[in-house]
């Protein structure tokens, strides 16, 4: 049987030690010593070498010991030197100015980073892109979402200038879903027209996406890259599921950008990129990632260590994987808890709104992958991308204060937070 120390032994035994000796023990001073960690830590292990427990009332004074310890944390600094990776992300521009040949009053370049989002080791060169998503039909959209563009869902070129005008879109992706044979069936000539429509419609870069049929987006993304002649759109996509080298030799004969996209493997990113590159002879100016994004609880964090990894292998010297990378961050709207009133289990607790429940997934999604490298999102509800966009240039401007002295020390004190976890 285990004997328990009570409070009141110990103050009998130092009371007793103080009668003995009164110049060599000072009972109350023991007594109060125990709000000391590292005494109360060894009376605690002299317990327990001894074979015994302590009672509830003491076993509470050596906890509040052991808490009391995180306010008399001594100040502590990082200095913290930056890693050299060994190579950058190749910059890749999206939209041609007048003087480049092209109508966009705007252009934007992504890549260009030496390091890892973020980081306190190194500033990004080049600040992240939002692209909203518009389509050439109407689409079913969650509630949330289609609230926002009842009043132009039938006119893709008056859609396309409100996600810029009303909702601070970078640039516009334009979705050729009619061309789909199993849909409309829409012709690529038609589908061009739809194109120059957006681009008159709208002064900043476009991305021009085909209906995700692999034998008719060839065909309409050739006869779109044509419309768009000039303008260094970006050509989404290329997959090694379709007539890449199609759709690739028009991005080029036309002076376009070709987005690259696989599915979640590393290795078939590099087998694509390589065969971009040497076959079809896309210049490394022009070529962009899509990896594939998993929205929250629906393979994330697979789709987070993918981008992840293929953004460290550019950054460490991998020259098939350095681009910028590509988020379809819209998928975030393929999760049922975005978009569903409620959950199907009976039994399951409360989702709470989903007017908001479908906005936090996508800006969930869209800064998850933003802390593992991606350069452009792919997006649709305009709350998930003011807020996203603010969170990205809060980070942005707390790297670019003066938190990162000439040295690469960042000097500044990371401690704080235990205590404040607490107070």
């Amino acid at each position: 049987m285990t004997r328990k120390i009570k409070l009141s032994d110990l103050e009998k035994l130092l009371k007793n030690l103080q009668s003995s000796d009164a110049e060599s023990v000072d009972a109350d001073a023991l007594l109060s010593g125990l709000d000391d960690p590292a005494l109360a830590a060894q009376f605690a292990g002299a317990a327990k070498s001894l074979g015994c427990e302590t009672d509830d009332e003491l076993s509470a004074l050596l906890s509040r010991s052991s808490l009391s310890s995180l306010n008399t944390i001594p100040a502590r600094r990082f200095d913290v030197q930056p890693f050299a990776f060994k190579s950058p992300i190749q910059e890749v521009v999206f939209g041609a100015s007048k003087k480049d040949g092209g109508s966009r009053k705007k252009t934007y370049t992504v890549g260009g980073e030496q390091t890892m989002p973020y980081f306190f080791d190194g500033k990004m060169k080049n600040p992240n892109c939002v692209t909203m998503d518009v389509f050439d039909m109407p689409m079913s959209l969650a509630k949330s979402v289609r609230e926002n563009y009842d009043d132009v869902i039938n006119d893709p070129a008056e859609w396309a200038k409100k996600v810029v005008r009303d909702f601070g879109a970078d640039m516009v992706t334009i979705h050729l879903i009619s061309t789909d044979p199993n849909i409309k069936d829409t012709s690529a000539k038609d589908a061009a027209k739809t194109v120059e429509d957006v681009l008159q419609a709208v002064d900043v870069p476009i991305v021009i996406g085909g209906s995700g049929n692999p034998k008719k987006d060839p065909e309409v993304l050739e006869k779109a890259a044509e419309a768009a002649e000039g303008e260094r759109v970006l050509i989404a996509s290329a997959n090694l599921n379709m007539d890449y080298q199609r759709v690739a030799n028009a991005a080029k004969k036309y002076g376009h950008v070709i987005l690259s996209w696989t599915q979640m493997d590393i290795n078939a990113q590099k087998e694509l990129n390589r065969k971009l590159m040497r076959q079809c002879n896309i210049s490394p100016d022009s070529l962009v990632m899509d990896p594939t994004t998993a929205a929250l609880g629906y393979g994330l964090d697979y789709a987070y260590s993918n981008m992840e990894r293929i953004r460290m292998a550019g950054l460490s010297g991998d020259k098939e994987l350095a681009f910028p990378l590509s988020s379809g961050t819209t998928n975030a709207w393929g999760a049922r808890e975005a978009w569903m009133i409620s959950s199907p289990m009976p039994d399951d607790s409360d989702w709470g709104d989903r007017k908001y429940r479908g906005p936090i997934w996508e800006i969930t999604t869209g800064l998850s992958l933003a802390l593992a490298g991606n350069d452009l999102f792919m997006m649709m509800h305009p709350k998930a991308v003011s807020t996203l966009k603010q969170m990205l240039k809060l980070l942005s401007d707390a790297q670019n204060s003066n938190n990162l002295p000439e040295t690469g020390q960042s000097g500044a004190d990371y401690d704080a937070w235990l205590t404040e976890v607490y107070e």
